[in-house]
C-alpha cells in the first residue's frame, strides 16, 4: 500500500497532521474555512465506502470556520485546535445536532446541551463537522447499528473498522478528519486504533472528566483522543483533561502539560513484555508475529524488555460483573420497554446484570481493589508493559464478531476483547500504536501501558516506538 496516495488541489490539506495543521492556521498560512472546506470535500468523495460519519453539517460547519477566520484575523487568542474540523463520537451529547448512540430508540433524539468533552474540544477552537458511528448503544467492539449500518475499515472495506470508535478511527486513517474523541470501557479506543492503523489513548480514569453521568464513581469507562500520531493524540488530550470540580475522581494535573513536545531517550527502560497476557488469551499467530517483531524495536532503542505480565487471575471477571452492573443500571429500563429495539448481545449483557447479587457487586469490587494493588509492585518493576492490542485482525465486516480465535471458541461478543478489557481492570493509561501488517497488508496495533497517571510517560513511549517504525505514515488506498 502507498504511504501517500495521489492528491491534488485542497485534498493534500487532509494529509497533514493535526499539529501541522493548527500551526499553518495559527500563522494563517492556512484559513480555516480552507481547511474545513477540503476536508468536506473529501468526506463527500471517500465517506460513501466506508460510512464513518453518519451525521454531517457542511454549512454549519462552513459557517464556524468563517467565523474563526475573523477571530484570526481580529488578533485575538487562539486555541490550540483553532480551525480544525471534527466529528464527535455519536454517543458523545452534541446541542442542536442528533446524538443517536447507533439506536433506533434515537435516531431523531437531539440534545439540548453539550457533554463536557464536546465544550472544552469547541473551545479550543475546533470546528463541529458532524458525528462518527458506532456500535449500538456503543456495546461492543464492532461498528455496526440497524439506523446507519456499517463502518468499514479504509483499509479494507470488506473488513471491521473495530469499535465503538470505530467511525472515529475509520474517519482518522481515511483522512475525512485530523482528530477524533472517543470513549472507552473494553478496548473502544485501542481495538478501532489497531483495525485501522490510528493512534488511541485510554488515559486513566479520571484524567478526561465525563460529564454528564449516570455514575460519577465509575472507572472502567473512560473518554479519550485519538489521532493518526501519538503527537495529534497527546494534542487533543491537551484539551480534554484537566479537573473539573464536579467530578469526584478528576486529576488535579491541567491538561497543558500534555502539549510540551514528546521527545524521550528510552536508554534503560525497563519493558514486561506479555504477548498472550501470561497465557490468559489466545492470539491469532499473524498478530502474534507482528507484535513479537516490536520487541526487537524496543531493544534497539536501548530497552531491556523481559517477558512479564502483571497479576490478572480474576480481572476476567471483575470487568464483566462491573460491565453488567453498569449495563442493567443504564440500558435495563429499556428491557421492559423496547426488548425488539435492542440487539440480542445487548439483551444478553443487561440480563447477566440483572442476575447480579449485591453480594456479586462487592467480590467484583473487592478484587478490583486487589488487582490495582498487585500492580503497583510490577510497574515498580518495569517502567512500561506491552502486548497486543487485538487478539485478532480486522475480521469480515459481516460479522457480529470473531467466533473463533487461534482454533479457540469464542462464546460471546465480549471473548475475542480479553487483550484489551483485562488491562482495562488496572486502572492503567493504555495506548494504542500502529505496529505492523499482516501478510494481507491489515493492520496490527502494540498496546503500551504504564504505571496509572502515567499518561505522558506512556505517550512519550509510544512517540519514540512510532519514529523507529513509521507504520503510521501508511495510508489507506482509497479511492
Amino acid at each position: 500500500m502507498p504511504v501517500r496516495p495521489a492528491a491534488s488541489g485542497s485534498e493534500d490539506l487532509c494529509f497533514l497532521d493535526a499539529v501541522e495543521l493548527a500551526d499553518l492556521i495559527r500563522r494563517r498560512e492556512l484559513s480555516a474555512r480552507e481547511v474545513v472546506a477540503a476536508h468536506l470535500d473529501r468526506i463527500d468523495r471517500v465517506n460513501p465506502a466506508i460510512n464513518a460519519i453518519v451525521t454531517l453539517d457542511p454549512e454549519g460547519a462552513l459557517a464556524a470556520a468563517g467565523r474563526a477566520d475573523e477571530r484570526a484575523a481580529s488578533g485575538a487568542e487562539l486555541g490550540p485546535l483553532h480551525g480544525l474540523p471534527i466529528a464527535f463520537k455519536d454517543t458523545h451529547l452534541t446541542r442542536g445536532m442528533r446524538t443517536t448512540h447507533g439506536s433506533p430508540l434515537f435516531a431523531d433524539h437531539v440534545p439540548d446541551e453539550d457533554e463536557l468533552l464536546v465544550q472544552r474540544i469547541e473551545s479550543a477552537g475546533a470546528i463541529r463537522i458532524g458525528k462518527t458511528n458506532v456500535p449500538e448503544f456503543a456495546a461492543g467492539s464492532h461498528t455496526f447499528n440497524p439506523v446507519f449500518g456499517a463502518t468499514r475499515n479504509p483499509y479494507d472495506p470488506t473488513r471491521s473498522a473495530g469499535g465503538s470508535s470505530g467511525g472515529a478511527a475509520a474517519a482518522l486513517a481515511a483522512r475525512l478528519q485530523p482528530l477524533a474523541d472517543g470513549s472507552d470501557m473494553g478496548g473502544s479506543l485501542r481495538n478501532p486504533a489497531s483495525f485501522c492503523n490510528v493512534v488511541g489513548l485510554r488515559p486513566t480514569p479520571g484524567r478526561v472528566p465525563s460529564l454528564p453521568s449516570g455514575d460519577l464513581w465509575e472507572t472502567l469507562a473512560v473518554a479519550g483522543p485519538m489521532g493518526r500520531t501519538v503527537a495529534d493524540t497527546a494534542l487533543l488530550l491537551s484539551v480534554m483533561a484537566g479537573p473539573d470540580p464536579r467530578f469526584p475522581l478528576s486529576l488535579e494535573a491541567p491538561g497543558s502539560a500534555f502539549r510540551a513536545p514528546l521527545e524521550r531517550d528510552l536508554t534503560g527502560l525497563r519493558v514486561a513484555y506479555a504477548p498472550d497476557l501470561g497465557g490468559r488469551v489466545p492470539v491469532d499467530p499473524e498478530v502474534r508475529a507482528v507484535v513479537e517483531q516490536q520487541v526487537a524495536v524496543f531493544e534497539e532503542l536501548g530497552c531491556t524488555v523481559v517477558e512479564d505480565c502483571p497479576d490478572l487471575d480474576g480481572a476476567d471477571d471483575v470487568f464483566r460483573t462491573l460491565r453488567a452492573h453498569t449495563f442493567q443500571q443504564g440500558f435495563g429500563a429499556f428491557l421492559d420497554s423496547a426488548r425488539d429495539s435492542l440487539k440480542p448481545s445487548l439483551v444478553w449483557n443487561i440480563e447477566e446484570g440483572l442476575k447480579l447479587t449485591g453480594a456479586d457487586v462487592a467480590r467484583a469490587r473487592a478484587e478490583h481493589t486487589r488487582l490495582h494493588l498487585a500492580a503497583v509492585p510490577f510497574f515498580e518493576r518495569y517502567d512500561v508493559l506491552i502486548a497486543p492490542v487485538s487478539q485478532v485482525a480486522p475480521f469480515d465486516v459481516e460479522l457480529e464478531y470473531p467466533t473463533v480465535v487461534d482454533g479457540q471458541s469464542q462464546h460471546t461478543y465480549l471473548d475475542w476483547m480479553r487483550s484489551a478489557y483485562l488491562l482495562t481492570v488496572l486502572g492503567a493509561p493504555a495506548l494504542s500504536v500502529p505496529a505492523g501488517r499482516t501478510p494481507a497488508g491489515l493492520p496490527v496495533g502494540l498496546q503500551i501501558v504504564g504505571p496509572p497517571r502515567a499518561d505522558r510517560a506512556v505517550l512519550e513511549i509510544g512517540a519514540a516506538f512510532e519514529a523507529a517504525t513509521g507504520q503510521g505514515k501508511r495510508v489507506p488506498d482509497l479511492p
